[in-house]
C-alpha cells in the first residue's frame, strides 16, 4: 500500500522542492544555504537541480532549561538571537537563564562550524540571492533567526524554501524574508517528522559527506 505522506525522505523532499525553485536555476548570483543538520540533504538536492553552490548556515534552538524540547528562541552563528517573548514571559524566565543557554548553544555552533567547514571560509553572501533551506518548519524560530542573521550580511534577496511548514510559521516568515516557499502547509500540522516516511536523524558525518559532494560537483561544473 502506498504511503499517504508527501515525502519518502529528505532527499525526495529536496527534489520536489527544487521543482518549485527552477526560476533560480543556472544563475551565478544564487547560493543555497542549509540549516543543519536535517536541512542539508534537502538543500543538496535543491542545489544540485539549480546548479548552485551549497553551504551551511548554522542556527541553534534555545531550549527552556529543564524542558529543552520547548523553544524559547534561537541563535545564529554570528550571534543574532531571536527570543519568543510569549514563552519567556509565560514561564517568567530571567535574562541570566536565557544568556546561559545562549552561551552554551553558541559554543555548539562554533564546534559545528569547525566540524562541517574546517578551515574553509564562510560563504560570501553580499549582493547574492540566498535560498535558505530546512527540512520543515514547526514554530519557525530557528529559520527566523537565520533570516535576521543573514540580513545583517547584506544579501540582495533572502528566499526561505522548505518542503513543509505549519501555516503559522509560513505566515510569520513571510514578514521576515523577501520570499517564502512552503511547498506543503498541512492542517493540523502535528510535527515535521510526521509527514516523512523516513525521518531518521542526519549525522555530522552525513553533513560533511554531502558538503564534500557538493563542493566536488561545484568544481566539476565550474559553479562558484
Amino acid at each position: 500500500m502506498a504511503s499517504l505522506k508527501p515525502f519518502r525522505n529528505r532527499a525526495h523532499a529536496g527534489r520536489l522542492l527544487a521543482q518549485k525553485l527552477r526560476r533560480y536555476a543556472n544563475r551565478d548570483d544564487v547560493i543555497v544555504l542549509a540549516l543543519p543538520r536535517g536541512g542539508v540533504p534537502v538543500a543538496f538536492e535543491v542545489a544540485d537541480e539549480l546548479l548552485a553552490p551549497m553551504d551551511v548556515f548554522l542556527v541553534r534552538k534555545l531550549g527552556v532549561p529543564g524542558h529543552e524540547e520547548l523553544a524559547m528562541g534561537a541563535v545564529a552563528t554570528n550571534g543574532i538571537r531571536v527570543i519568543n517573548d510569549d514563552v519567556v514571559s509565560s514561564l517568567r524566565l530571567d535574562d541570566r537563564a536565557i544568556d546561559s543557554v545562549t552561551a552554551k548553544e553558541l559554543a555548539e555552533l562554533k564546534r559545528r562550524e569547525q566540524a562541517y567547514r574546517g578551515n574553509l571560509p564562510e560563504p560570501d553572501v553580499r549582493g547574492r540571492t540566498v535560498i535558505l533551506v530546512d527540512d520543515g518548519l514547526a514554530t519557525g524560530s530557528s529559520m527566523r533567526a537565520a533570516v535576521r542573521a543573514l540580513a545583517a550580511m547584506q544579501p540582495a534577496k533572502i528566499v526561505v524554501a522548505v518542503p513543509l511548514a505549519s501555516p503559522d510559521a509560513c505566515e510569520m516568515l513571510a514578514r521576515e524574508a523577501d520570499e517564502v516557499l512552503c511547498a506543503v502547509t498541512p492542517e493540523p500540522f502535528y510535527a515535521v517528522g510526521f509527514w516523512y516516511d523516513d525521518f531518521s536523524q542526519t549525522s555530522d558525518d552525513d553533513v560533511r559527506a554531502l558538503l564534500a559532494k557538493a563542493r566536488t560537483a561545484r568544481r566539476r561544473t565550474g559553479v562558484t
